[in-house]
């Protein structure tokens, strides 16, 4: 079961967020994404061991440590200021790349798609991450499969560049520095 660690985890809008330890609490969980379904039953433990990753569970804020809802792995990035990049943000000081989190997989059950769960669990990450931060994060990134682009779209993730537009993924960033909590 996930264990509720007050420094990585939030509760916030009927939800919970948490790190996971006990990848056992998925047993039965599909996204309906063969992919997704795949690294989390076989690989996501193997990264959180390695150190490449951690997973977060999202429940229910009245059942913690039940049934996941949604999960995302996330991992460390960062922001090349680059050609494509540099037009959409103003330049932090005098580095040439802005710290990032990666959403390495973001997967919401079959069940709960389509009632925002989502979406609530993209602003829940991003407040993780506005709160407390240890070390520093302005800018979330993603490489978004063809299938979710509309939803990081709609969530205000933008498109780094158009080079990548033919790729089976597109690589995406959101500016944390730019959010605004909504009620969730």
């Amino acid at each position: 079961m996930p264990t509720l660690n007050a420094r990585n985890s939030i509760e916030l809008g009927g939800y919970a967020l948490s790190p996971v330890t006990d990848f056992g609490v998925f047993t039965g969980f599909s996204c309906g994404d063969a992919d997704l379904d795949d690294f989390l039953h076989s690989d996501a433990a193997k990264h959180a061991e390695q150190l490449l990753a951690v997973t977060y569970a999202l429940c229910l804020k009245e059942a913690p440590l039940k049934t996941p809802l949604a999960f995302a792995s996330l991992l460390n990035d960062s922001a090349k200021m680059g050609s494509r990049f540099r037009r959409r943000l103003p330049r932090a000081c005098h580095y040439r790349d802005y710290p990032a989190v990666k959403i390495g997989r973001l997967g919401v059950r079959q069940e709960a798609q389509g009632r925002g769960v989502g979406r609530d669990f993209l602003d829940i990450l991003r407040t993780l991450f506005l709160q407390d931060n240890r070390t520093g994060c302005r800018i979330m990134t993603v490489d978004a499969y063809a299938a979710s682009i509309s939803f990081y779209e709609k969530n205000g993730f933008q498109f780094f560049s158009e080079e990548d537009s033919e790729q089976d993924t597109r690589a995406m960033f959101f500016d944390l520095a730019r959010f605004q909590l909504r009620k969730i």
